[in-house]
C-alpha cells in the first residue's frame, strides 16, 4: 500500500503527482530531492533506493534520468514497491513509446488515466499493458524521436556495425504509424549486467551474470512465437570450469544456475531442443529471467600500480585491456579509484593520441574518475596520475587505496554466450514476415579490482 506516487526530474521539477491517501505531506517531493541531492554533496555514493525521513519511507528509481518514487508511512515489502515503480515505468513507456520529460508533460492525461488503472486508493490493481488497454482510451502524443537525449538503452543499440531503426524503441504499443497502419516487428534484448572482483594479483575471485531475455512486440493478432536458444544450454551447476580459454568466442556449453520465466511462456519441448513458445502480450515483458556464476571470460582486465615517488608523493599507473573481439566496441566506459585520505592534488597524464579520454580528481571523497568515451576489442589503454600528500604515510599505501571500479556498456557482446538461435513467428499467410530484431547488451553491475 503505497500514499503517494511522483516522478521528478534531474533538475527537481515535479512532472507527476499522485496523493492516494492524503497521509504524507504535500511537500514530500521536495524533501525527496533535497535528500537525494545532499546525500552525493555529503561526499557519499548515491542515495539508496530506500530511506526514512520524519516517519515516512521514500521508495525510489531511476529510469532514464528520471525518479519514480512512492512514498508511505506502513511498513510495506521493499521488493514489492521497487519492483511496481519499474513496473509502472514499463507501462507508461509502452503507452507514450518513450520516457522523457517532453513525453510527459505532452501526454499528462494519458499518464495521470494510466497511474488511476494500476493503483486504486494506494492498492495495485494491474500493471499488464495487455489488460489496461481495456481500460486507458486516450491515445498518445508521439514525441520526435530525433530530439530526444540517448540516455536509456535505446542509445546503447544505435551504435557499432549492427544498427537498429531509429524508431526501434520509441514507439508506443498502442499508437498507428502514420497512415493508420502498424510496421510488423519485433524485438528481443538480452540484456546482461555482470559483477566480477578480481584479486590483487589479477585472479577472478568472484564473478556472476545477472541476464534477462526482453521482448516487445509490434505484432498484430498475437501469432505464437517460438525461440530457440543454445541446444548445449544446462540448468543447474554439474561443477568445474566450462570456459576453454584457449577455445574460440562463443564455443563451449552455456551453463545458468538457475532461471525463470514469463506466466505466457510454454515449456513443453524445452526440456528436448531448449525451445520456448509463446504468445506474447502486449507491451514490454521479460521472457526470462536467469543468473549464472559459472566461470566465463571477464570482458576488461584491470590492472593497477601504486608507489611511492619521493616525499609526499607517489604514482598511480592505471591499465585497462579490452578481452573482447576487435568488432566490439565498449561505450561510457568510466573508472574510479578511491585515493589515500589525505591525497591534496593529482595531476594526469594520458597515453599518446589519446581521443575522448577525460579524467579528474574528485577532491570531497579523494576520489580518482577516468572517462573513456569508448574502447575498442583487443586494445589497451593507460593512465598516469601523479599524487601529492598533505601527511607522509606511515603504513602501506597500496592497502589505503583503492579498489578499482569500472561501469560500461558494450552492445552486441554478451559474456555468458547465452544466445537466440532463431525467432520462429507462427504465419498467418504466406506473405506475412515480420521484421524480427535480436539485440545483445553486457553492463556492469560490480566490476571491481583489489590493489
Amino acid at each position: 500500500m503505497i500514499s503517494q506516487f511522483f516522478v521528478l526530474s534531474q533538475r527537481g521539477d515535479n512532472i507527476v503527482f499522485r496523493d492516494y491517501r492524503g497521509e504524507v505531506p504535500k511537500g514530500s517531493a521536495e524533501i525527496f530531492f533535497r535528500k537525494v541531492k545532499f546525500w552525493k554533496q555529503d561526499g557519499q555514493e548515491e542515495a539508496p533506493p530506500i530511506f526514512n525521513v520524519d516517519g515516512v519511507n521514500y521508495f525510489h528509481v531511476k529510469v532514464v534520468g528520471l525518479f519514480f518514487v512512492a512514498t508511505t508511512r506502513v511498513n510495506v515489502s521493499p521488493s514489492l514497491v521497487l519492483e511496481l515503480l519499474q513496473r509502472v515505468a514499463r507501462v507508461i513507456k509502452d503507452y507514450l513509446g518513450v520516457l522523457s520529460e517532453d513525453s510527459f508533460r505532452k501526454n499528462f492525461v494519458l499518464v495521470y488515466e494510466l497511474l488511476d488503472e494500476v493503483i486504486d486508493f494506494g492498492y495495485v490493481q494491474t500493471t499488464s499493458t495487455e489488460v489496461l488497454k481495456s481500460y486507458v482510451f486516450n491515445e498518445p502524443i508521439v514525441v520526435d524521436a530525433a530530439r530526444l537525449q540517448p540516455l536509456g538503452p535505446a542509445a546503447i543499440f544505435m551504435q557499432g556495425n549492427k544498427r537498429m531503426p531509429g524508431t526501434a524503441i520509441t514507439k508506443s504499443v498502442v499508437a498507428n504509424e502514420p497512415g493508420g497502419r502498424k510496421r510488423e516487428e519485433i524485438f528481443v534484448d538480452i540484456i546482461e549486467k555482470i559483477s566480477v572482483t578480481f584479486s590483487s594479483s589479477g585472479y577472478i575471485l568472484t564473478s556472476e551474470i545477472d541476464g534477462t531475455i526482453q521482448m516487445k512486440s509490434y505484432l498484430t493478432g498475437n501469432p505464437e512465437i517460438r525461440l530457440a536458444l543454445n541446444e548445449d544450454l544446462s540448468i543447474g551447476r554439474g561443477g568445474g570450469s566450462v570456459y576453454d580459454y584457449g577455445s574460440s568466442y562463443g564455443a563451449g556449453a552455456v551453463i545458468l544456475d538457475d532461471c525463470n520465466f514469463h506466466e505466457s511462456v510454454r515449456l513443453d519441448s524445452f526440456d528436448m531442443d531448449r525451445t520456448l513458445a509463446l504468445v506474447p502480450p502486449d507491451g514490454e515483458f521479460p521472457v526470462m529471467n536467469y543468473r549464472m556464476t559459472q566461470e566465463f571470460k571477464p570482458p576488461f582486465h584491470i590492472n593497477c600500480l601504486i608507489e611511492e615517488a619521493g616525499h609526499l608523493k607517489a604514482e598511480v599507473v592505471l591499465k585497462i585491456r579490452a578481452e573482447f573481439p576487435s568488432n566490439i566496441t565498449a561505450n561510457t566506459v568510466v573508472v574510479e579509484m578511491p585515493l589515500l585520505k589525505y591525497t591534496i592534488r593529482a595531476s594526469f597524464e594520458l597515453e599518446p593520441g589519446a581521443v575522448g579520454q577525460r579524467t579528474d580528481f574528485k577532491e570531497a571523497n579523494k576520489k580518482l574518475e577516468w572517462d573513456l568515451k569508448k574502447i575498442v576489442g583487443g586494445f589497451e589503454h593507460t593512465l598516469r596520475a601523479k599524487l601529492t600528500f598533505s601527511q607522509e604515510s606511515h603504513g602501506n599505501i597500496t592497502k589505503e587505496a583503492g579498489p578499482v571500479s569500472m561501469t560500461f556498456t558494450i552492445p552486441m557482446y554478451n559474456a555468458s554466450r547465452l544466445q537466440v538461435k532463431y525467432l520462429q513467428i507462427a504465419k498467418k499467410s504466406s506473405s506475412y514476415n515480420p521484421y524480427r530484431w535480436v539485440r545483445y547488451v553486457t553492463q556492469a553491475n560490480s566490476y571491481v579490482a583489489r590493489i
